[in-house]
């Protein structure tokens, strides 16, 4: 039997959300905190993996404009996601290193929905 394949998952965007997701749910199952805030854990496990989960959706629309509606959804989900580690840093929930990698990658899945929802518009 042939493996499905579906339109989004040759999205490199979406792949390195998947990618993102994965390490800020590995981070949170380390989180070095002796009280655990579990509305934020959710919260922040939830808008990281809207990211992919948005770009997927759209993806799947008819319409290229829904396609876009949905990567500005994914693109606030990053910025709920990039405001959460935030506090956490603050909180001292996260190491100085794990931060700036999220930061950096979370930069770069930013720029490549941004570019991608400019490449879509000027097709419409």
């Amino acid at each position: 039997m042939k493996n499905s394949h579906f339109s989004f998952e040759d999205l490199e965007v979406w792949q390195k959300a998947i990618e993102f997701a994965d390490h800020v749910i590995y981070i949170v199952d380390e989180l070095s905190t002796d009280r655990k805030h579990y509305r934020l854990i959710e919260q922040l496990e939830s808008s990281v993996t809207s990211i992919a989960m948005n770009i997927a959706e759209g993806k799947g629309r008819l319409s290229k404009k829904e396609f876009v509606q949905f990567l500005y959804i994914a693109r606030g989900s990053l910025f709920e996601t990039i405001t959460l580690i935030e506090i956490f840093k603050h909180r001292n929930w996260i190491k100085g290193d794990q931060y700036d990698i999220i930061r950096k990658s979370g930069n770069e899945i930013g720029k490549m929905i941004s570019g991608l929802i400019t490449s879509i518009k000027k097709t419409y």
